[in-house]
């Protein structure tokens, strides 16, 4: 029975995958566990990983560093993958508010963190520990690691035990505060979600079916072209023509010519509706089934964008009209449908309406790709680009003056700002980013999974003994003190100062926390999807500054 122990408490590499998988295994296990509705999930797997390294269950250091610096360069790429698309487009549309709640909550952190530090007397590193735990940032645990090894050439265990120490009142702590605000505000989710809705119909950009019938004289005798000419700025696509000299329904080309009485069927956004109306008539109440009927030669299909040849191009440039006589009317990414404008940009992955004539539609699918099973397949080349050109960007000295020590982004924040960048416009490099949801979540727990496991293995050796002789109940306090001070501030201003919606407001605060359970509270308060989205446009700025602020405070504090 040697070889058992050996293969427990020994070393080499089978020790170390099997203790590194026993510790992920036994943490997604116990993570399911609720207390009071909330589960920690993946999480846990640290505070396994602590358990196993007081149990004396080694690995080798510099194993153990490889696998954690590794994981953490996975997760935090796929993160950048998944928010990318909408990183920048979400500054517009109120994204600028959320973003500058979740900068002022960052900063107050760090205030408090630094007069804790002082008032204390507790190390630098271990307060920045604890304050990556209270506000549940992992990224930024790594990057103060690594900071802290650069300056030292050393690792410090306290680090990784301030994280596991504050993490578990750090994820209590931040619904604590949403529940306080509510409290505080009378909120009455109802009503809420009533605000929510009005403003989305007033601001709705999705597309909108619309008949028209020609009535004004200045078009009588132009083509299709023209009217778009006339809306430049208006973004449109005239579908079909019922032409009324001939009662029939042909597709609408550019040379397509109008005339009195014709209707037209137009797809649009919610604000360009009165502008159609003006300019080309009257609307008609026409369902749009007869549009298309029975016997009709034209349908509707859906075809998926998967020639990595046209990633990039723009539906002017393909110019279907005019060579295939079909029209895209509406484009689905993401689950968001968008009206097909001319200088609209495609993407892997993208699903478009094409209306046309059966045949001129399969003449069509070969410039798409339209394989469904090739969505599927990883784009590995992509992947691995953008991990080196991180890791090369994150390893990049960047001097400020004053600063002792230069400031590197690291491999927390090096790969994170590549993949937000590829995602966004990797198309113009002709780059397909495209990654199904279940590949990106896979890639993302697997690489957390396994940072967490290390750190939890690296803090086990003598965490205990932390916790009960070396001040670790105080650490609790500190960090419930960092993770409610800032939030309770910049609740308060954005509920009263701000007027923000608090279903958005809750959202921002778990994503200025980048705290996965704190957002399926604020999920579980309303079916509306406003959570999600106020915190995806506040957790890409908001990991960027925690990973960066945690480097700042090693270098100017140590």
């Amino acid at each position: 029975m040697v070889w058992i122990e050996e293969l427990l408490f020994g070393g080499g590499v089978a020790h170390s995958l099997l203790v590194l998988a026993l510790t992920i295994m036994t943490g997604i296990l116990l993570g399911r566990v609720k207390v009071f509705g909330i589960s920690l999930g993946a999480t846990f797997i640290l505070f396994t990983g602590i358990l196993i390294g007081e149990l004396g269950m080694k690995v080798d250091g510099e194993v153990l560093h490889f696998f954690q610096e590794f994981g953490l360069i996975l997760f935090v790429f796929a993160i950048g993958l998944q928010v990318g698309p909408s990183f920048f487009s979400n500054f517009r549309k109120g994204g600028r508010r959320l973003n500058l709640l979740a900068i002022l909550n960052v900063a107050l952190a760090v205030g408090v963190t630094i007069a804790i530090h002082f008032l204390s007397g507790v190390p630098i590193q271990t307060m920045v520990g604890i304050m990556s735990g209270a506000i549940t940032n992992t990224p930024g645990l790594g990057a103060a690691q690594q900071a802290f090894n650069d300056i030292t050439g050393q690792a410090d265990p306290s680090i990784g035990m301030g994280y596991a120490v504050a993490y578990p009142l750090g994820v209590v702590g931040i619904i604590l505060s949403m529940v306080i605000i509510k409290s505080i505000a009378k909120v009455n989710i109802t009503r809420e979600e009533q605000q929510l809705e009005e403003a989305r119909a007033e601001e709705e950009l999705s597309a909108v079916p619309l008949s028209l019938e020609v009535q004004n004289p200045s078009l009588f005798g132009c083509n299709v072209e023209a009217l778009t000419g006339l809306l430049r700025d208006r973004h449109f696509v005239v579908s079909r023509i019922w032409k009324k000299s001939t009662d029939e329904i042909q597709i609408a080309v550019t040379s397509t010519i109008l005339e009195e009485g014709d209707k037209i069927f137009v797809i649009t956004e919610q604000p360009n509706v009165d502008a159609l109306i003006m300019t080309v008539g009257r609307e008609l109440h026409i369902d749009r089934k007869r549009w298309i009927p029975e016997n009709s030669k034209y349908i509707a299909r859906k075809v998926v964008v998967t020639r990595k040849e046209v990633n990039g191009k723009s539906l002017q440039s393909l110019n279907l009209r005019a060579l295939y006589a079909v029209n895209v009317t509406r484009i689905y990414r993401s689950g968001v449908e968008i009206v097909a404008s001319p200088n609209f940009i495609l993407q892997y992955g993208d699903r478009l309406n094409v209306v046309g004539s059966d045949a001129a539609i399969e003449s069509v699918i070969p410039i798409f790709g339209n394989s469904v099973k090739r969505l599927d397949e990883p784009n590995l080349f992509t992947i691995f680009l953008g991990i080196v050109l991180g890791i090369v960007l994150g390893s990049i000295p960047i001097a400020f003056p004053g600063i002792p020590q230069p400031v590197k982004l690291g491999l927390a924040g090096g790969p994170l700002i590549v993949a937000i960048f590829i995602a966004r416009f990797g198309y113009k490099a002709h780059l397909v980013a495209y990654t199904t949801t279940s590949a990106n979540l896979i890639l993302r727990e697997m690489g957390i999974s396994i940072f967490l496991a290390c750190v939890g293995i690296n803090a086990g050796n003598g965490f205990m003994d932390t916790i009960i002789h070396q001040g670790g109940l105080a650490w609790v306090g500190y960090g419930l003190l960092i993770t409610m001070t800032p939030l309770l501030v910049v609740g308060i201003i954005g509920r009263f100062v701000l007027k923000i919606n608090y279903l958005q407001l809750v959202g921002m605060m778990a994503g200025a926390t980048t705290d996965p359970p704190a957002l399926a509270y604020a999920n579980s308060l309303s079916d509306n999807e406003s959570s999600s989205v106020s915190y995806a446009t506040v957790y890409p700025l908001t990991m960027f500054l925690r990973v960066l602020a945690a480097q700042l405070m090693i270098i100017f504090l140590l």
